[in-house]
């Protein structure tokens, strides 16, 4: 994939997680504990599956200069993978950040 057709991927909506699975039905418990994080902060989120397309899955790596996933984008800037947000929903930034207008 293109770095535009990522790029738009990221602005799929004001949250996207990158994850290894499909809303409400994660393959992997980082992605769960992803999808019960926005789940309580922001439901609106968008997801998408990483194992359902390997250019996405390689893409992303490189794109975000990220190795792992989840990850993901809030207001199309990307935030870090699970450990960071959870720690930014224990914290109450999450939140915040999610609200914040661009």
């Amino acid at each position: 994939m293109t770095t535009d057709e990522l790029k738009k991927l990221t602005q799929l909506a004001k949250v996207v997680v990158f994850g290894k699975g499909e809303k409400n039905k994660p393959y992997c418990g980082f992605t769960a504990n992803m999808q019960n994080i926005f789940d309580d902060v922001f439901p609106e989120y968008e997801m998408v599956n990483v194992l359902g397309n390997k250019e996405v899955r390689n893409g992303m790596k490189d794109f975000s200069d990220w190795p792992t996933f989840p990850q993901i984008y809030i207001h199309g800037e990307f935030i870090g993978g699970g450990d960071i947000i959870t720690e930014m929903y224990e914290e109450g930034e999450l939140k915040e950040l999610i609200d914040r207008k661009k």
